[in-house]
């Protein structure tokens, strides 16, 4: 009996992510097989998908190693793009859609664990604003390559240029990435279930990444770098290994964001984008996995709500207030008031069995 409980106490968050997400999942299937789910919600689905990965993964960076990333977008876009590349090429080796779009999501993912350590290994030499602004810097960086890459594919292979298109394309051949103007007519393979599925590889990965001793490492350095230094932990390795899994896993949510829409460009993929994943996070709970997959599935729905209530010229100023009300009680005495009641009488019960 006292193991279970000590697992409980252990993996309490791990399941409660993944009771979350397969409760999510089966009700949604319910409702579009019934008939009673929107047109519109069908179609947020997919980015929702997308979202909770991305909130998952950025959380991996900001709550568990402490340190705050403003680049999040720029992983994402580099998984987008480069999967867009791999589905292309694959389409006629591959003719299945779902095989294709896996063979996708994990190039995508080894191509953004690259970036992640190019980037990484300068920028985690500094903390804090200095981070953030750097990360940020970086996000923008890989934004202005992306608009200006052209890449084309006929029967001669594949032709990359960058600034301008300097190569000639052969009659048949096919434009894939076009500068500025992005990428259009894409063949959208993405799906709920693969979204979903995506999700629960990410809360595998890292929820057992987080109760490991690797995650404990990385605790051990956000809570104190000379102390973990002082008994042997690599501070530099366990912040490039939560920086580099954080963005393979933003690349895997780039593809299968872009591969949901017909026409992505490079804009999509902006600092915007990267404040709106953090602001999942920082309402989850920096920390909380299971409070980021709620905060990204209904804040993403939430403006889309309020719009078919009639509130659409109101909207975006009850979305505010309610963010604003939100970060309020994250940092309220009543929050630690109701925090302190539950844990003792957490201690109460566990002593009146102990007796």
């Amino acid at each position: 009996m006292n193991k279970i409980k000590n697992l409980w106490a252990t993996r309490r968050d791990s399941v409660i992510a993944f009771g979350i997400v397969i409760a999510a999942y089966i009700v949604v299937q319910i409702m579009s097989m019934t008939g009673n789910i929107s047109y519109s919600l069908k179609g947020m689905l997919v980015p929702i998908c997308a979202y909770v990965v991305m909130a998952v993964s950025l959380n991996l960076t900001v709550g568990v190693l402490g340190e705050l990333s403003l680049g999040h977008a720029g992983f994402m876009s580099v998984g987008a793009f480069t999967g867009i590349v791999v589905t292309t090429v694959l389409t006629d080796a591959v003719p299945s859609d779902g095989l294709r779009l896996a063979i996708a999501m994990v190039v995508a993912a080894a191509a953004a664990a690259v970036v992640g350590v190019i980037v990484g290994v300068p920028v985690l030499r500094l903390s804090g604003d200095y981070l953030a602004i750097v990360t940020l810097a970086a996000c923008e960086i890989i934004k202005s390559i992306v608009n200006v890459l052209y890449i084309g594919m006929d029967s001669k292979g594949l032709h990359l240029s960058i600034v301008k298109q300097s190569f000639t394309l052969e009659e048949g051949g096919k434009m894939i990435i076009n500068g500025p103007i992005g990428v259009s007519g894409i063949n959208k393979i993405s799906t709920f279930t693969a979204g979903f599925v995506l999700i629960l590889i990410t809360l595998f990965v890292i929820l057992n990444l987080i109760n490991s001793r690797h995650g404990r490492a990385i605790m051990a350095v956000r809570d104190n770098k000379i102390a973990a230094d002082s008994i042997g932990i690599s501070t530099t390795r366990y912040k490039l290994l939560a920086f580099v899994i954080s963005a393979a896993f933003a690349g895997m949510a780039g593809t299968l964001y872009a591969m949901n829409y017909s026409t992505v460009t490079a804009a999509k993929f902006d600092f915007n984008l990267s404040i709106l994943v953090l602001v999942f996070v920082v309402l989850g709970g920096l920390g909380n996995i299971w409070g980021s997959v709620i905060a990204a599935a209904l804040l993403t729905v939430l403006p889309e709500l309020l719009r078919k209530l009639n509130f659409n010229d109101y909207r975006m100023l009850i979305y505010a207030i309610l963010l604003i009300a939100l970060m309020l009680f994250n940092n309220s005495k009543l929050k630690q008031m109701l925090l302190e009641r539950r844990g003792s009488k957490k201690a109460a019960k566990t002593e009146g069995e102990v007796a």
